[in-house]
């Protein structure tokens, strides 16, 4: 399920949901994966509440507790914001960078972690990347960038 918090004009509900399920069945995740596509602020707000950065970050993976979860795989949080301003800066759409940015969650969802993996996740990234019809992935780019994407938060329970 998508909730969008924070529009984005050339995204619908509906094809993010079906771009989830293509990528949740490429990558080989089960159960659901919820979405929520939100504002800066608020990325900010779960980025410290759950890794302890006082700062937005465009993409936080919250897996689901294991025996908890049920039929839902986790959580993926995106910035909407923090998405159309790096789709301008590389030309691209919206769209395709909230994609990115969903493959990316749900690859942390599978179990992927590209801060301790020797680059099993950017390879796997790269190569669902090409299946999906994606341009250059979140892993790719800040690689090139001299950067290290955002690892996936650890949920707390409250």
């Amino acid at each position: 399920m998508v909730i969008f918090q924070k529009r984005v004009p050339d995204l619908t509900q509906l094809a993010l949901d079906r771009f989830v399920a293509r990528a949740r069945r490429a990558v080989g995740l089960k159960g659901t994966v919820n979405v929520l596509l939100t504002t800066s602020a608020e990325m900010k707000s779960l980025n410290r509440r759950f890794r302890g950065n006082d700062k937005p970050t465009d993409v936080l993976s919250f897996p689901a507790e294991p025996g908890v979860g049920g039929k839902n795989a986790g959580e993926i949080a995106i910035s909407a914001e923090i998405a159309a301003k790096n789709a301008r800066s590389l030309g691209r759409s919206p769209a395709e960078e909230i994609k990115i940015l969903a493959l990316h969650g749900i690859l942390h969802l599978r179990g992927y972690d590209h801060e301790c993996d020797n680059g099993q996740m950017a390879r796997r990234e790269k190569h669902l990347r090409v299946k999906l019809r994606l341009p250059l992935g979140l892993i790719e780019r800040t690689a090139s960038e001299g950067n290290t994407p955002t690892p996936k938060a650890r949920k707390r329970r409250t």
